[in-house]
């Protein structure tokens, strides 16, 4: 495994970090679902067991994934696998849930929820802690506060690291120059690779303000793994989030066949080859740190693991990919 660092902030992440969203289970967020299928935990503890074993030091979670679940599992598999939390970099989010708060920027609850997270977590600091999006409220109205609030926290040792979640370029650049954090986080991917690729805005803000890129999504939720068949397009339950996303309807999986069939001539078949060139793809991209993929159990922490030790794609592989896919 290889780690790259944070910012500059001289702590490392492994290239290939795990994503915990899948852990909260099936959810809702103020009526909206906001989650994924119910896992089993002792598949998950599996999946993180063979994480560790092969070299990943980095886990990332939020207070929205399963309203706490998935940060007092991911606690209960640590306490499981007879691993200290604190030989790790954990980190978690605020911004998502409410609670009774008008806003979740709101420095109240910015304090409560990142209280909550440790007492969750059963740590004594959180390593990396986001603002899980870029709505600061009318006119950013929350966001110097916010962004206050998340300085005081680091002075009471807290949190060590600051990071920033957002959906647009816009709200980065909002954002960033204020918040300071030395983490970016969004999705990425070889269908959709928007913030990551060369010449993008986003580059120049992060050589500005010497932020590093945390890729979610890589795998764009198992899309380019080959796993849907258009005839018999997955199904999901009341409270995950994919439940209405034309992306998973026969139509789009069907588009996308073709292309992933010139993928596996040049790459390999199985889960494990698309996965490794999924990742190996965003990997190659200055500026991230590194891809969180999700996981369910030990056989998808494995594909995740997969590229780890291939060698990098080349400039020739990485052109065939994008031109593959647009």
């Amino acid at each position: 495994m290889k780690y790259r660092e944070l910012g500059n902030s001289g702590i490392k992440v492994s290239e290939v970090s795990f994503g915990c969203w899948t852990m909260g289970g099936l959810n809702w967020v103020n009526g909206s679902p906001n989650g994924w299928a119910n896992v089993d935990e002792s598949e998950i503890t599996a999946g993180i067991k063979a994480a560790i074993d092969a070299g990943v030091n980095h886990f990332d979670n939020a207070d929205v994934y399963g309203n706490g679940k998935a940060e007092r599992m991911l606690a209960r598999v640590f306490d499981q696998l007879g691993v200290k939390s604190e030989d790790y970099i954990i980190a978690t989010k605020i911004g998502h849930f409410p609670g009774t708060a008008a806003h979740a920027y709101e420095p109240a609850h910015i304090r409560h929820q990142c209280e909550q997270s440790l007492i969750n977590l059963k740590r004594d600091y959180i390593d990396l802690y986001y603002f899980h999006h870029g709505d600061f409220g009318k006119d950013a109205l929350y966001l110097e506060d916010a962004a206050a609030t998340l300085d005081k926290l680091v002075e009471e040792g807290k949190i060590r690291l600051k990071g920033q979640s957002a959906y647009s370029y816009n709200d980065f650049a909002r954002a960033v120059p204020v918040v300071r954090p030395v983490a970016l986080q969004s999705w990425a991917h070889a269908l959709d690779d928007q913030y990551i690729r060369e010449g993008a805005p986003l580059q120049k803000l992060m050589d500005e303000h010497h932020c590093t890129f945390v890729a979610f999504s890589p795998l764009a939720q198992g899309r380019l793994l080959d796993k849907f068949n258009p005839d018999n397009p997955p199904q999901f339950e009341p409270g995950d989030h994919r439940l209405g996303n034309s992306a998973f309807g026969s139509e789009a999986i069907n588009a996308l066949k073709p292309k992933l069939e010139k993928l596996k001539a040049r790459f390999g078949a199985t889960t494990e080859d698309l996965a490794a060139m999924a990742l190996g793809y965003l990997l190659a991209h200055k500026n991230v740190a590194c891809v969180i993929p999700g996981f369910r159990n030990e056989r998808q922490a494995r594909c995740n693991l997969a590229g780890v030790n291939r060698d990098a794609l080349s400039a020739d592989d990485l052109t065939f990919i994008r031109e593959t896919l647009a």
